[in-house]
């Protein structure tokens, strides 16, 4: 028996990519899969059917159970009813994994507004929708008695959690997505529902396409070892899934065979008065403050645990 068995997921972004990769390890493990895909370009333009379809031929040629939904995730309506598919198909939903995306990468002076709309409505509001719908729905089943575990994955980014230039639009969303993870879990927890969120980086359309990134992509490749096949990054995933995961209000980094956990915002260094400071002391009590923060990743002195 897989460790999802008789679990009903969403997962949104599902056509390609990492969402492919999620779909085919979710129904491999048992759960009833609804594969949602607009089908559309990188940047978000036209829609096709087909994407969906082929990722539910393929679990059902596995022996699995899916159903494709081509719901826009960014539209309010579309978004209840992608909900409303799980459990009109399948009787219940226990999951859902909001990994739809698109690009319209720009330096932020020739940005449009447009471009920077389309992009946060689809990842930002986008997790939202989905996300508000389905935890309605929870709530109604907690407050029913019904007492099961229900569980969000969320998908935010390095170029959100750290800053990536020409993608502004893209990284406040995704800052914006690992934020709203954080306040799920809290608001949510009294309906038995946990939220996480993951900051995955692989091989896809989008990171291809992101500056500097898709050229490393292709320039470092390990035969032995892929580290950025998209399917590396779903097993996590799959964790987070199941009903017995103990975590909740988390934001994972994962790549290859790398998983690490972000802490959130922190003060490093805090400067007192016991009055009210005046420019000129504030600006010698931070004199040896550096110019710029440091453009480490964060992490990378915290030690680390490989599987054998």
């Amino acid at each position: 028996m897989g460790t999802l068995e008789g679990r009903v997921a969403i997962i949104t972004g599902a056509g390609r990519g990492v969402g492919r990769e999620h779909a085919l390890l979710f129904a491999r493990e048992g759960a009833k899969v609804v594969v949602n895909d607009l089908g559309a370009a990188p940047d978000g333009a036209g829609a096709d059917v087909s994407a969906a379809q082929a990722v539910v031929d393929e679990i059902k040629a596995l022996g699995g159970e899916a159903i494709a939904n081509t719901d826009s995730v960014s539209d309010w309506a579309s978004a209840k009813r992608l909900v409303q598919t799980a459990i009109e198909t399948f009787g219940d939903l226990h999951i859902v994994v909001n990994n739809a995306g698109i690009l319209r990468d720009r330096v932020l002076v020739n940005m449009s507004e447009d471009e920077f709309d389309l992009v946060v409505d689809v990842h930002l509001k986008g997790t939202f929708a989905v996300t508000r719908h389905a935890a309605e729905y929870w709530r109604a089943q907690a407050k029913a008695g019904i007492q099961t575990d229900r569980t969000i994955i969320n998908t935010s980014s390095g170029s959100g959690l750290h800053g990536n230039p020409g993608q502004v639009n893209y990284a406040s969303a995704k800052a914006g997505i690992a934020a709203m993870t954080i306040v799920a879990s809290k608001e949510l927890e009294r309906y038995h529902v946990r939220a996480n969120c993951i900051a995955p980086v692989a091989r896809t359309r989008l990171t291809e396409a992101t500056p500097g990134l898709g050229d490393v992509m292709r320039a470092t490749k390990d035969d032995a070892f892929d580290v950025w096949d998209p399917a590396n990054i779903s097993p996590l995933v799959a964790m987070l899934a199941v009903a017995d995961c103990r975590f909740s209000g988390h934001v994972f980094r994962v790549m290859g065979g790398q998983v690490g956990l972000y802490k959130g915002w922190n003060v490093i260094e805090q400067f007192e008065s016991d009055k009210r400071w005046t420019v000129e002391e504030l600006t010698a009590a931070t004199a040896d403050v550096p110019a710029k923060p440091d453009t480490e990743i964060p992490g990378s002195h915290v030690k680390s645990l490989r599987s054998s």
